[in-house]
């Protein structure tokens, strides 16, 4: 099982990506794209237009990982812009390899006053 732990942080790739590119295609749109340093301890996520395709890629040491994960029912849940993206957190990832909204849960609340 892969420890998702030993990994600085998760970036998820809005919009939709072509799911016929493999380790290169998809290294290239992290590193040109994303403007992210593909060698540093990140895994980068990428998602096919009828969003139930699932592309992670990740540097191990020595070369790069490259895991596909398909839903065969229902959706994964998808920002589509820049501003509904952001990195996520383990917990986040969890819930999206589960096949479950992440950006659903309950947002932080801010108060200025109480009355």
């Amino acid at each position: 099982m892969l420890n998702w732990q030993t990994f600085s942080a998760i970036y998820i790739r809005p919009g939709y990506t072509d799911m016929r590119k493999a380790i290169n295609g998809l290294a290239i749109i992290a590193e040109e794209q994303m403007k992210l340093n593909i060698f540093d301890s990140n895994v980068f996520l990428f998602c096919g237009r009828g969003k139930r395709s699932l592309k992670v890629l990740y540097w191990d040491s020595n070369g790069f990982c490259l895991w596909q994960k398909r839903l065969e029912k229902d959706k994964y849940a998808w920002p589509r812009t820049e501003t509904e993206a952001q990195q996520l957190t383990i917990e986040d990832l969890n819930l999206l390899l589960n096949g479950l909204d992440f950006t659903a849960r309950h947002k932080d609340l801010k108060y200025l006053s109480i009355s």
